[in-house]
């Protein structure tokens, strides 16, 4: 329930200054009680779920949300990978920083990293694609309608080789399925 309480504050009463497609873009949070698990800490799981409420907030300044909602399309998370550095216990404030990696010809490549007091605590990594009525979007061709830009930036090694993994996981999964 609490995430819910959060997206409609997002939606209703944050003001929202579009930015560009390349932007990071910062949302601040508090832990409260229903994120935590029984540690008292943040558990890995909510920080997926928060990063859902930085990710709406980078879609919806991007105008990528309002272009998709506009053409009948809608984001689907294909994979998701976090790296915890520290913890987040009970009403400390924190931010999540959202921005777009880059993209190839099938996925776009998103990154959320929480900090507190200037300090990554946690990341996590997210491969994501827009489906509309015919299908799976062209990342490119998607980001270029929207104006800006026309060439993914050069991805980082880790998320060329998260990427591969990925691809070799599915390939397994469907050879598993075909027998």
């Amino acid at each position: 329930m609490n995430l819910w309480w959060r997206l409609l504050w997002l939606l209703l009463f944050r003001q929202r200054r579009s930015v560009s497609l390349l932007a990071t873009t910062s949302v601040r949070l508090r832990v409260w009680p229903t994120d935590l698990d029984i540690y008292r800490h943040v558990n890995n799981g909510r920080y997926l779920t928060l990063a859902d409420i930085g990710r709406r907030d980078w879609f919806l300044r991007t105008g990528m949300m309002q272009w998709a909602a506009r053409h009948g399309a809608q984001p689907v998370i294909g994979d998701a990978m976090a790296k915890f550095r520290r913890e987040l216990r009970l009403f400390q404030a924190f931010d999540i920083q959202s921005r777009l990696l880059g993209w190839d010809r099938r996925w776009m490549f998103l990154e959320h990293r929480f900090l507190r007091g200037g300090r990554v605590i946690g990341v996590v990594a997210m491969r994501a694609l827009f489906k509309g009525p015919g299908g799976t979007l062209d990342p490119g061709a998607l980001l270029g309608a929207l104006g800006e830009i026309s060439e993914s930036p050069t991805l980082p090694q880790w998320l060329l080789q998260w990427n591969h993994a990925n691809e070799s996981l599915s390939a397994t999964l469907r050879a598993e399925e075909a027998q």
